[in-house]
C-alpha cells in the first residue's frame, strides 16, 4: 500500500518514484535473464563433472579393488586456492588450484601401482572439488536470481501499478478541487453581476 497525500508535492514525489522504477525495470529484467542463463550454465558444468567423475571412477574400477592396500593419509589436500569473479553483480568463487601434500612412503615397500594410484586419487579429488565450486556458484547465482525475480515482480505487479493508481487518484482529486474552485468563482462572479444590475 502506497501512502500519499492529495497535493502537488505528493504527486511530484510519486511521479519521481514511478519514473525511477520504470527506468530501472528493464535493467533488473536483464539482470534476471543473465542470472537465469548463468545458473543454467553452472548446472550444466556441475552435471558434466558428475559424468566425468563417474567415467573416471569407472575407468579405474579394477584399481579400486586394490584400494584396501592404499593408505588414505598419504595424500591430503593442503590448500584450495580460489579467486572471486563477479557475474551480473554476484560474487562467485572460482577454483584456481588445489595443492596436495604427499607424505613420505617407501617405494620399495609400497605396491607398484601406488604412484599411479596417487595420481588417480588426485584426479578424482580435483573433479569433486571443481564440481563443488560449480554447485556453490549455482547456489549463489540462483539465490540472486530469486531475489531479482522478486524485485521484478514487486516493481511490475505492485509498486508501478500502485504508484500509477495513486497518481491517478491525486490528479482526479486536484482536478475536482480545481473544478469546484472554478465553479465557486463563477457563482461568486454571477452573484456580484446580479447585485450590480
Amino acid at each position: 500500500m502506497i501512502k500519499f497525500q492529495y497535493n502537488k508535492t505528493s504527486l511530484q514525489n510519486l511521479d519521481k518514484q514511478l519514473k525511477m522504477r520504470v527506468r530501472a525495470l528493464p535493467t533488473i529484467k536483464n539482470k534476471e535473464s543473465a542470472l537465469r542463463s548463468e545458473v543454467k550454465k553452472a548446472k550444466e558444468v556441475a552435471d558434466q563433472f558428475d559424468d566425468k567423475l563417474e567415467q573416471t571412477l569407472h575407468s579405474i574400477h579394477e584399481m579400486l579393488q586394490l584400494y584396501d592396500e592404499y593408505r588414505p593419509d598419504i595424500l591430503t589436500v593442503k590448500d584450495v586456492n580460489m579467486s572471486v569473479k563477479k557475474i551480473a553483480g554476484v560474487r562467485t568463487p572460482v577454483l584456481d588450484s588445489v595443492e596436495y601434500e604427499i607424505r613420505d612412503f617407501s617405494l620399495f615397500n609400497a605396491p607398484a601401482w601406488f604412484l599411479d594410484g596417487i595420481q588417480y586419487v588426485k584426479e578424482v579429488v580435483n573433479i569433486a572439488i571443481e564440481r563443488e565450486f560449480y554447485m556453490r556458484k549455482m547456489e549463489l547465482l540462483d539465490r540472486a536470481r530469486k531475489k531479482t525475480t522478486q524485485k521484478v515482480n514487486l516493481y511490475e505487479k505492485v509498486q508501478i501499478p500502485g504508484f500509477q493508481e495513486a497518481i491517478r487518484k491525486i490528479k482526479r482529486f486536484l482536478e475536482d478541487e480545481e473544478n469546484l474552485s472554478k465553479s465557486a468563482q463563477k457563482i461568486v462572479k454571477n452573484r456580484k453581476e446580479a447585485e450590480t444590475e
